[in-house]
């Protein structure tokens, strides 16, 4: 395991640029599948999530070609659908949970498609039912051996239909569309993801061919198409590692500018911040953090403790909510951090309560943070990143802590946040990484 070493109470300051979009990244380079047209793919992110992926679908037999650090091109001409089922593929595609949405298009072209069940980080259970069931309604044949847990779908073409989605599932949606834009006839998808990653892969398909119309909303319709064709696509920046940033620069009091963070996509997320007190200043497309000795959590009209819930889009996304958590810690106030999508995600707050912070944890979805104002500031301990999100968080704490803290299993966080440790100390940070 890989470890962060975390000199930590240093005030940082300076500009940030973020990385592509780590979710974005893995639906759009599975998309390249749906055709034997090059595809290039620009702003991706050099990650070991997206890196994983990208090496899973040249065993397959796409042709990658890196024209550069962060654009890659792919032909999909000879993919080989034998692979699927070796031992090699079984391993790489089990450890990497974006691998499930390979089945879509691999269904849609090709007509059948094998799937080991995906890995991916330990934050409870994530069911993939909503995938095989969309398949299902396209017309695809599902098999799935609980013994030898393998999925596999099978259909000669499929065929449009109306389908109500159990849950508005990001990567569930991703699939199916890939799966539809090929089908004959029309699709209506209700109930669908449309947090910005989803939009962004429509627009690619639509870029290549494909006819969607909703973008941008829970209700979709698809009129299948023959074939489609190449294209040329660009990455959002990662939301995730923006919140991230403006949790940092507020914990540690330092001045940052993020630059490039396509705002208009952001959602609630800047608005969320500024409910725990936090300075954000729109600068154009950048954004800007004061240093702030102090910040604020605030409460309801009423007076009640203030809520930060995850939500699906429109609403927070639960991948930042380590990120508040964290942040909340050193706020003036209290808030109830509620993690409503993943019951093991906020168990890492006992390496927070180690380090000083004053946090009840109600249940596996609900903690208690009463901010301490930064009149007892967290302190250095060692700890171990239990999953990139959470992770990250840890990392920020370090940040901000006294003394020195020591992060084992920093592949976590190397799995979604691109040479995090040499970004920061650029801005003054200390972080030290050992092999």
């Amino acid at each position: 395991m890989g470890t962060f070493i975390v000199h930590g109470g240093k005030p940082l300051k300076g500009e940030i640029t973020p990385q592509g979009a780590k979710n974005e990244a893995l639906q759009v380079i599975c998309a390249t599948l749906l055709t034997s047209e090059k595809v290039t793919i620009r702003n991706i992110p050099d990650i070991s999530d997206v890196n994983m992926l990208i090496e899973l679908i040249s065993c397959m037999g796409v042709k990658v070609t890196r024209e550069s650090e962060s654009v890659t091109s792919f032909e999909a001409v000879d993919v080989d659908l034998d692979y699927l089922q070796t031992s090699a593929f079984r391993v790489q595609s089990s450890s990497l949970r974006g691998s499930i949405m390979i089945v879509g298009p691999l269904l849609a072209r090709f007509g059948k498609a094998f799937i080991p069940k995906p890995g991916g980080d330990k934050i409870g259970r994530r069911r993939v039912d909503t995938h095989f069931t969309g398949f299902q309604k396209l017309g695809a044949k599902f098999e799935f051996d609980s013994k030898d847990p393998y999925f596999k779908v099978e259909a000669p073409s499929l065929t449009g239909t109306y389908m109500h989605l159990d849950e508005a599932s990001v990567t569930g949606t991703a699939n199916i569309i890939m799966a539809a834009v090929l089908a004959k006839g029309r699709t209506t998808i209700y109930n669908a993801a449309c947090e910005p990653y989803v939009q962004q892969l429509c627009r690619m398909l639509v870029s290549m061919g494909a006819k969607i119309e909703g973008i941008s909303s829970n209700l979709l319709y698809i009129d299948g198409v023959k074939d489609l064709s190449g294209c040329n696509h660009t990455i959002l920046p990662d939301m995730i590692e923006i919140g991230s940033f403006i949790g940092m620069a507020a914990i540690t009091e330092s001045e940052i500018t993020i630059k490039n963070t396509s705002f208009e996509n952001l959602g609630i997320i800047p608005d969320s911040f500024r409910r725990l007190g936090i300075i954000i200043e729109r600068r154009g497309d950048d954004i800007f953090i004061p240093s702030q000795k102090h910040y604020e959590i605030e409460t309801f009209i009423d007076g009640s403790i203030m809520t930060i819930s995850d939500a699906i889009w429109p609403g927070l996304t639960p991948d930042l909510i380590s990120v508040f958590l964290v942040t909340a810690t050193q706020a003036k106030g209290a808030v109830l951090i509620h993690q409503k999508m993943f019951e093991s995600r906020l168990f890492f707050v006992d390496k927070l309560i180690d380090m000083g912070a004053q946090i009840i944890l109600c249940d596996p979805h609900r903690a208690t943070v009463i901010g301490q104002d930064k009149m007892i500031r967290l302190k250095g301990t060692v700890m171990s990143s239990p999953d990139i999100r959470a992770g990250v968080a840890l990392l920020i704490a370090a940040l901000s802590a006294d003394g020195k803290s020591v992060i084992h299993n920093i592949e976590q966080i190397d799995r979604g946040y691109q040479n995090i440790d040499k970004r920061l100390n650029a801005l003054g940070a200390d972080i030290t990484r050992l092999p």
